[in-house]
Formats: structure tokens, sequence, C-alpha cells
């Protein structure tokens, strides 16, 4: 048996999620033309209260697109320092839109909107950057799957009202926030100008986002897609896996994220680990005690079938998902447990 822990992207389609993905009615989406990839575009603007949707093939690609829709070169974006569309895009906001970044120094990837006020350039300065959109991430996935207030996100969406400031969300995995906290989509779609949602984290589809936003925005967004390279053709058969997440794996999230406070529960109390940090969904980070090596750790921990990942800085971070089962945490919680330093 294989723990694998890497990463909620790790999952497979289910047999259920396979079946519906044969069964689905296909056409040439270029054309829009896919009946299937229509459906899940519409779902997911109803859903939020948005009025209309964009399939993409990743997360990155929507991120990307929302940037350069909101943006021109030369302009800012203002961002947390842990941001993925900073971190983990490849350098595709300074590449794809000319856009250079505003990090602000925020606790656990999220800040505040007396934060965003301070990193606001004024447009009539000649000499720096104008400001022109602020992003967020909800979960933060550097920040252990952190979630924001909802409260303070309303007073950043009046700090970019105030200042005539596009506000995106990146919502890889807004959906954990949103079983983390009791909150709906429609709260988000209400504040934000765009908002991308991955399929393919916890909601476990192979492959997928969507980019929400208004009918003008996802009109220009098609063409910006275009230009990256993501148009695609009888992609409904994914499509179809996305519609089965949202009808299906939305409510399960829980479990994940109650399986990934045992796991913490289990590490604060090994001798090994110096520090866990606050889990709030299914993203665990920890660090281990000075005296044990993070490489010989993870390959300890892989001889045993066990895999994990390593953020840098010391950090090491465990993903619950869909496919991690009752039995596989009950295993791992042996294997940490028996580990000897």
């Amino acid at each position: 048996m294989i723990i694998n822990l890497i990463s909620d992207t790790i999952t497979k389609p289910s047999p259920k999620m396979l079946e519906a993905m044969m069964k689905a009615k296909v056409g040439d989406d270029v054309f829009g033309d896919d009946p299937t990839v229509n459906i899940l575009q519409e779902k997911m603007a109803e859903m939020f209260g948005m009025e209309a949707a964009l399939f993409f093939p990743s997360g990155t690609m929507a991120n990307q697109a929302a940037i350069n829709l909101h943006t021109i070169a030369g302009e800012q974006l203002i961002c947390d320092k842990w941001a993925h569309v900073y971190n983990f895009e490849g350098g595709g906001a300074a590449a794809n839109s000319g856009v250079s970044c505003f990090l602000i120094d925020g606790e656990r990837g999220m800040f505040t909107a007396k934060q965003v006020k301070e990193a606001i350039n004024q447009s009539n300065n000649i000499h720096i950057a104008t400001s022109s959109l602020v992003a967020i991430e909800n979960t933060t996935n550097k920040g252990g799957g952190a979630c924001w207030d909802l409260s303070e996100i309303k007073k950043i969406k009046q700090v970019c009202n105030n200042n005539n400031l596009s506000f995106h969300l990146d919502g890889a995995r807004l959906f954990n926030a949103l079983v983390a906290k009791g909150e709906k989509p429609k709260q988000y779609g209400e504040l934000f100008d765009t908002i991308s949602i991955c399929l393919s984290k916890g909601l476990g589809a192979p492959i997928g986002s969507v980019l929400l936003g208004t009918k003008l925005q996802i009109n220009k967004a098609l063409r910006i897609r275009k230009r990256f390279g993501g148009a695609m053709r009888q992609v409904g058969y994914l499509a179809a896996a996305g519609i089965y997440a949202l009808d299906n794996n939305i409510e399960r999230l829980v479990e994940d994220h109650n399986k990934a406070k045992e796991i913490g529960r289990v590490l604060t109390n090994l001798s090994y680990i110096s520090n866990v940090e606050e889990i709030d969904t299914n993203i665990v980070i920890f660090n281990l005690s000075k005296k044990i090596n993070e490489t010989t750790f993870i390959e300890t921990l892989k001889q045993k079938g066990v895999l994990i990942s390593s953020m840098g800085s010391g950090k090491l971070r465990i993903v619950t998902h869909l496919d991690f089962s009752n039995d596989m945490l009950e295993k791992l919680i042996v294997i940490l447990k028996n580990l000897k330093f």
C-alpha cells in the first residue's frame, strides 16, 4: 500500500466519474459546440451567481488569463509574498502580461485591507508602476490551507472599489474554505471581478479549472485562452468529470479536513517534530527537530510506503484527499509513532 500525501492533485477518477466521462456528449469546444463543457460553465456561473464561466486546462492558465484580462503591460499586481500567482506560475505575470508584483508581507498567505491600501501606487506618479489588480488565494497553499476571513475580504473589496482596482480570487481550493467555514459560493461571487476554481484538487477531477466573471470579461478571456494555447476540442469528456465532482465531492471535503487535523494531533505529540502549523483544511505543514535531516526523513517515510513533500525552509507538507482512506490514515499514524531518530 502506497500512501501518497504529496498533494490533493494525485487523485484518480473513481469508477462512477469515469462512467460519467465515457457517457459525455461532446462537440468542438473551439466553436462553442461541446454541450458538456457548456453545461459545466453554466453550472459554475449559476453556483457563484456570476454571469459567465470558461473552462481551462489548468488553474495556472486560468489565473494568468485573469491577470492578462485586468492589466496592461507595465502595471502592478498586488498579492501576498506566498501567492501562487507569484511563486508557482513560472513568472507568468511578467512573461505573459508584463506585470510586476508588489508582495505584501502577510500572515499565512493572507493580508489586510490596510496593507492593500498602503501598497497602492497612485497612477499620477509616472515614475512607478500603476497598481491595477489585487489577487488573493483561498485557501492559501504555502499558508497551510488557511482560510481567509470573509469580513476582511469585504474590506479589501472596498479598497479596490475606492481605488479603481480589479479584484481576482485564486480559488484553487476555494471549496475547502467554503466547507470549512460554512460559507456559500455566491458570497464570493458578489465580491470578486473574476474567480478561478480548480476541479482537479480536492474535488478529484483529473484535469481542469474554470474562470468566472462577467460575460464581457469571459468573452475577452476566450481570446486570451486561445492566445495562450488553451483552446480545446472534444473536451466534454473532461468537463463531465468536473460536473461529477461538483455534484458528488464537495460535502465530503470535511473528511479530508478531519483526517488532516488528526494527523496534526499525532505529529504534535512526537518528539522529532518541533512545530505543527495551524490546520484549517486539508494541508498539514510541520517542522522537524533541528537534529533531523529533512531529506533523510522524507526518504525514510518513502521506504515505508509514505510519500510527502518539502516546501523549503525546513517545512514539510502532507495533503489529504479523497483517495486517502481511513485504513491509510491508521497505517500512517502507526508508522509515524514508530519512527525512531
